[in-house]
Order: C-alpha cells, then sequence, then structure tokens
C-alpha cells in the first residue's frame, strides 16, 4: 500500500518572536530585577560603595554612589519596559563600563578589602563583560 505523503501536512511550529518568548522575558525580568536590587542597595549600604570608589575619585565618592545606584534602578525598570528597553539596555552597558574602575581598584588593592578573598577580587573583572552581553542581548529587538 502506498501512502501519498504529497498530502499528507505536517504542522509547522509557532514560536512567538524572540522579544516576547519566555525565555526573553524571564532574562529581562531577571536583569531589571538584579540591577534594580543593585541600585537599591546602593541607598541601603552606600559605605560599602563608598569605599570602593578608586582613590582619585573618593572627594566624590557619596555623589558617585547616588548617581550610580539611581542609574541602576533607572535601567532596571527601563528594561522592562518595551518603549524603554533599547536605551536602557545601552544605558546599562555604559554604567557597566564606568564602574569598571571600582571593581579594578578592589582587585588592585586586596589590602583594603580583607574580608573579599583575592580570587573574588578579580573574579569580579570577567563577569562586566558578561554583564555587559547580557545587558545587549537582553534588550535587543529580534532579527
Amino acid at each position: 500500500m502506498q501512502t501519498d505523503t504529497a498530502s499528507e501536512t505536517v504542522p509547522e511550529t509557532v514560536l512567538p518572536p524572540a522579544d516576547q518568548h519566555p525565555r526573553g522575558r524571564r532574562s529581562r525580568l531577571l536583569l531589571g530585577l538584579v540591577f534594580m536590587g543593585a541600585g537599591v542597595n546602593h541607598f541601603a549600604t552606600p559605605r560599602h560603595y563608598e569605599r570602593i570608589v578608586p582613590p582619585s575619585m573618593k572627594g566624590s565618592a557619596r555623589s558617585l554612589v547616588v548617581v550610580s545606584g539611581v542609574a541602576e534602578i533607572a535601567g532596571g525598570l527601563g528594561v522592562l519596559l518595551p518603549w524603554t528597553r533599547r536605551l536602557a539596555g545601552l544605558g546599562l552597558i555604559a554604567l557597566l563600563a564606568a564602574v569598571f574602575p571600582a571593581n579594578l581598584y578592589m582587585a588592585r588593592a586586596p589590602e583594603e578589602f580583607r574580608k573579599i578573598p583575592r580570587w573574588a577580587l578579580y573574579g569580579r573583572l570577567p563577569l562586566q563583560p558578561l554583564m555587559m552581553w547580557w545587558a545587549w542581548r537582553a534588550t535587543r529587538r529580534p532579527s
């Protein structure tokens, strides 16, 4: 018995657009929550953040902590809103680049941060580009 394969149709799998895919939504939600939480933490424990400001910027440490905290909260919220998502992603990438000197300072002056293991001070450095990639990936329009 011969079957007519031309008349058999296989239903196509219909996937939602990438910006509506559950994995993309979860990634954006997590990204937003991480940055909003970090931003709120700038106001809950400002001394921690002031300590990691490099010595050359210590005079404006309090202002830098406030500005970066506000930027993290705004960026985190912006990621969640479709009309601000792309700009928020770019802003978070710029913010991550701007705070990188603090991570370098911590790695280069471990004696100032004795409670943090040295491996963790260096381990933070490659996290910055990974966070930048995540912010970029989560906030781009699907192709």
